[in-house]
């Protein structure tokens, strides 16, 4: 065979095959991260980071948001569904034998959903691992919570997903205090930026924007409560991993 017979090597190959690319895909896979920390965790410049990390946003495996916190930040992601599917083609590619499965949450683990208000991003996403996970306990809180779960969270929730939040109210980080968790997941780059001790926990960032700050009204907010909820769905596919860096952060 010639080698241009060869068959070509898939895209997500060659960008997991350099070892700088793999140790920041790997921190991204655990939490969601600014340069300065991918920079520490790597242990490389900050211009060779930023540098693999345009080659991984050209590929389309990873994304970048500013920070809802401190607008001269960002908060870079890593598109599980998106690797995953790619590896799985890649495998399938080599031997069809090779599909993968996924991994699922630990059984009978505890996880807390932390964000501002505990009105839309914690408590939608506590529904949802609820609604797809059996025999897993889950809760939510905020650290400064609002009076009520806002109703564009409540009306998506029963319209795409059938879950009713009934009379669930938010409520305050001193709800759960006394209560220890497996997995503790912030949402909101205000909370995950004040350090709190949670304990041997998994600490986990997933940087999402407060749908309710889009618009001036609920019609006008209702469509990105449903990419949120999208965007929720498709994380929780995903059980966090540990890391060091999780770990000091937590710490």
């Amino acid at each position: 065979m010639g080698t241009t017979d060869r068959v070509p090597v898939p895209l997500l190959m060659r960008m997991t095959a350099h070892p700088l690319r793999w140790a920041l895909m790997t921190e991204l896979a655990a939490s969601d991260r600014r340069v300065r920390e991918l920079v520490q965790a790597v242990g490389e410049p900050q211009n060779l980071v930023s540098y693999h990390l345009r080659l991984l946003r050209s590929a389309g495996l990873v994304d970048a948001r500013r920070s809802s916190f401190d607008g001269r930040d960002s908060y870079y992601h890593l598109d599980l569904s998106r690797c995953a599917a790619a590896f799985g083609d890649a495998a399938v590619a080599l031997h069809p034998a090779l599909a993968p499965s996924g991994r699922p949450w630990p059984k009978d683990c505890s996880v807390l959903f932390l964000c501002t208000g505990n009105s839309a991003r914690s408590p939608m996403a506590e529904a949802l691992l609820r609604h797809r996970v059996t025999g897993v306990r889950v809760a939510s809180a905020g650290s400064h919570p609002k009076p009520r779960i806002h109703p564009n969270a409540a009306r998506v929730l029963r319209e795409d997903y059938g879950i009713d939040l009934g009379a669930q109210r938010p409520q305050a980080l001193d709800a759960v205090a006394d209560r220890r968790f497996d997995y503790v997941i912030t949402l909101c780059d205000k909370i995950r930026e004040v350090p709190r001790d949670h304990g041997r926990a998994v600490a986990t960032h997933w940087s999402l924007p407060d749908p309710a700050t889009t618009g001036d009204t609920d019609r006008a907010t209702y469509p990105e409560f449903r990419r949120l909820a999208a965007e929720l769905d498709t994380r929780i596919g995903f059980p966090p991993m540990p890391t060091a860096m999780s770990s000091a952060h937590n710490n």
